[in-house]
Parts: structure tokens; sequence; C-alpha cells
């Protein structure tokens, strides 16, 4: 990797903007609700025909998927209006050790996604759990933020790290990422090596080369398992490729009896601001999309580093602003981690 330097420490304040910007920011007002559209018709119907009252079963999805202890006040006032409904806009997304009831846990996948509802492009940039950060004058890793100051930390942070403004959040315990993968009725994903752990998993220990259908249980294996040769960035590489595969997966499902067991799955193990309508309307646009060619990944060029003792992973920030231009312009970013530490052949 050349022409970048791995310097610790982001060398900015945790909010880049200034104080005057930033509240500029924090003031304005989110942009509520798009026309319910093809996904959402289709559940309609299927309630409907079943004699359930719709906007009961609406009320309820959307009450258990913003839940209030997660999409607070602070979080939504850290969200960046859209400008335009078509615009692109980014979206965070985190993948937690919690479990429905809990209000202390551990984020530990952290993606940034850029959403182009016009090009029906979507690019995946992972983040290592253990970047070192500089947060409210404290170095710790960025993980670390949302034990201190849960989502609307995480959205500060990262779009701080990354000069984006992030406009939607989603996190998901590793659990329901098994419900979901079962009410889809699995989801094939090309494994792209022999995965076996005896010692940390005691349900599916081991996972064969080559494409196969997953379930809910070899998903969270394949997911969640990290003892590797380069640790952490196989596994991020293959939850990309997992969350490429289910949006593929739930973009080519018609069938509304499975959607509705979707969307109950996810209403029980996703936690968002966004609406019913708003999710909706996304699947919608998106829909038709070219899930192979349209889905960029990558991940913040860095290396594992001692610093003072701990174990962290050290961003290459110079790298890093040049990846996020070509993200920002919806390219592919995948070139800048070509011969770093983390790279395969097989992403």
């Amino acid at each position: 990797m050349s022409g970048g330097h791995f310097a610790g420490q982001r060398p900015a304040p945790y909010s880049r903007a200034s104080a005057g910007d930033y509240h500029d920011r924090l003031a304005k007002k989110r942009r509520r609700g798009f026309a319910l559209r093809t996904l959402l018709i289709a559940l309609v119907i299927l309630l409907a025909g079943s004699g359930v009252a719709v906007a009961a079963w609406v009320g309820n999805i959307q009450s258990r998927m913003n839940n209030s202890k997660v999409v607070t006040t602070e979080l939504r006032e850290a969200l960046t209006e859209r400008d335009a409904p078509n615009d692109p806009y980014y979206v965070l997304l985190l993948g937690t050790d919690g479990r429905p009831g809990e209000t202390q846990y551990r984020s530990d996948t952290i993606i940034l996604a850029r959403i182009d509802p016009q090009q029906k492009v979507a690019t995946l940039l992972s983040i290592p759990r253990d970047t070192m950060v500089t947060w409210k004058g404290s170095t710790m890793k960025i993980n670390g933020v949302h034990t201190y100051d849960g989502a609307a930390g995480m959205v500060q942070v990262v779009s701080d790290l990354c000069h984006v403004e992030i406009s939607h959040y989603a996190e998901v315990n590793f659990d329901g990422l098994s419900g979901i993968t079962d009410a889809l009725g699995g989801v094939t994903v090309d494994v792209d090596m022999d995965i076996k752990d005896t010692i940390h998993f005691d349900d599916v220990t081991e996972l064969q080369k080559g494409e196969q259908v997953l379930n809910g249980a070899q998903a969270l294996f394949y997911c969640r398992c990290r003892y590797f040769a380069d640790g952490d960035y196989t596994r991020m590489r293959h939850q990309r490729t997992f969350v490429k595969s289910l949006i593929a997966q739930v973009l080519s499902t018609t069938d509304p009896t499975k959607l509705v067991g979707v969307v109950n799955s996810c209403a029980d193990m996703v936690i968002t601001d966004m609406s019913v309508t708003e999710i909706a309307s996304l699947a919608n646009e998106m829909r038709g999309m070219n899930t192979e060619d349209g889905i960029y990944t990558a991940f913040v060029p860095s290396v594992p580093q001692m610093v003072d003792g701990v174990s962290y992973v050290v961003a290459d920030w110079d790298q890093l602003d040049e990846m996020m231009k070509v993200i920002d312009a919806g390219q592919d970013p995948s070139s800048f981690n070509e011969g770093g530490y983390g790279n395969s052949s097989a992403e």
C-alpha cells in the first residue's frame, strides 16, 4: 500500500464540523415517510385477505423496530436529513452481541453503507471494531464509543472519521441474523474456504468451501468465526459477503408469505430509525439491481498494532480519505485494499 501512513488516532476532534455548522445540521427536520410501494402492497393484500388489521400490524412492526432505548432523541439529532428522496445516502449498520431486552452489549461489526437508489448501487465499507480513535479526549477502540455514547456516538464518530453525513442507522444482533436467514428459507453463499472451529462454537462448527444454502445457525457461524491467520479481517470479509448475499435474496423474493416472516423476524431482531414505509420504499427502489456487480465491498485500510500495550487496529487515514472520495462518487473502492493487510483475492 503506498501514498499513506498509519499514524494512529485520527488527527481531528470528535466533531469535524464547527459548533455552528454542527448545530445547524442537528436542527434539520428529518423527512418522514415515502409512498408504500410493491413490497408493502404485497403484504397489505396478504394481511387484508387474512382478516388482519393492517394498520395495527404495521404499527406493531414499527414500534418493535424503533426501540426507544436505542432510537433516542440524541440518535435522531446525530442523523442528517437526506437532500432528496432519490439522492445517495449513508447508513450505519452495526452487528451486536446483544439480545432482546438487554441494554448493555458490544458492537462487534461496523459497516458504513452507501445507498444509491437511482443507480441501484450499494457500497459496504467494513470498519474494524478495534480501530484506534480519539473520542472526547480519550484514546479507545471504536466499538468502545458504543459503550459510552450508544448509537448516537457511533454515528458521530463514523461520520467524523469518514467525512460523510449519515442519514439512517440500523443494528442487528447476531441471534437475529439466524432468525432472518431461516425466515428467508436460507441464504445462498459462496463460502470461500473450509472453516472449522470446535473450540468456540458448539452448534455448527464447520463449513466446507463452495456455494451452498446456509441456514440460520450456519450463517451465524460463518459471520462470527474469527480465528483466522488475519483475525478479524477475514471475518469482516465473510460478513460483507453474507450481507451482499442476503440483499440479493431479499430483493429476489416475491412470495408475500415469506416476506411477512422476514418482516416479523426483522422487527424482533433489528433496531432502526427508519419507518416501515421507508424500508418498503427502499426495497422497491433497489429491486432489479444487479447484486453481482452493483454491490461494492471494501474495508478501511489498516494494520493491527500494539500501542502502549493495547492491541489496536491502526487506520491509514490518508488512504481512507482517498477511498471515501471514490465511494462518495459511487465507484468501486476495492482497489485500495489490494496488496494491503487483510486483503484476499477471495473477495
